[in-house]
């Protein structure tokens, strides 16, 4: 299944007393995400029952791309996108080379709860990126890296199952490969 985890919510079903899970949200024993989204980051995140099937999706030999729309601090410079066309290396290793590209915000993006504080001396951009790895907090970690911290994180795509028009907090049933 698809669902559209909100902000602050845990990629887990259990709260940790602070931050809400996903059983918040979810009456659905039996199902396990496969990969996650960090508490301060928005979008799709896939639920299965199939253990093979969730190892398959957050196998970092299985490459599958997720994409994100990334909101920055700052106005990316020809620099700072060709290294993350590149990959860079962080204090994990290197990372694989991402796609990106500048795009407008994108249309279909709910209002974040609670919003991004705007500042008006410093602009903000947004940036697609797709990766093919997942480390923890990876996009956030590479666009601080080339001096764009990232304002607001949304995964709207894995492999080939994307967010659509799934609202924050609501769930779908998706065709999984068997």
């Amino acid at each position: 299944m698809a669902f559209n985890k909100p902000m602050d919510v845990l990629s887990q079903f259990s709260p940790d007393g602070h931050w809400r899970g996903l059983s918040d949200y979810l009456d659905l024993p039996g199902l396990y995400p496969a990969g996650r989204l960090d508490r301060d980051s928005e979008g799709l995140l896939l639920l299965t029952n199939d253990g093979r099937l969730q190892a398959q999706i957050t196998s970092p030999a299985a490459k599958l791309p997720k994409t994100y729309y990334a909101m920055v601090e700052g106005a990316p410079n020809p620099d700072a996108v060709a290294a993350l066309r590149a990959g860079i290396t962080l204090k994990d290793g290197p990372t694989r080379p991402a796609e990106v590209a500048q795009v407008a915000e994108p249309d279909w993006l709910w209002p974040r709860v609670p919003p991004v504080r705007y500042r008006q001396t410093v602009p903000d951009h947004w940036l697609r990126l797709t990766i093919t790895e997942g480390r923890n907090r990876q996009v956030r970690r590479m666009c601080a890296h080339v001096g764009l911290p990232v304002l607001r994180l949304v995964r709207c795509q894995i492999g080939e199952w994307v967010l659509g028009d799934l609202p924050p907090a609501a769930w779908r049933e998706i065709e999984l490969p068997k």
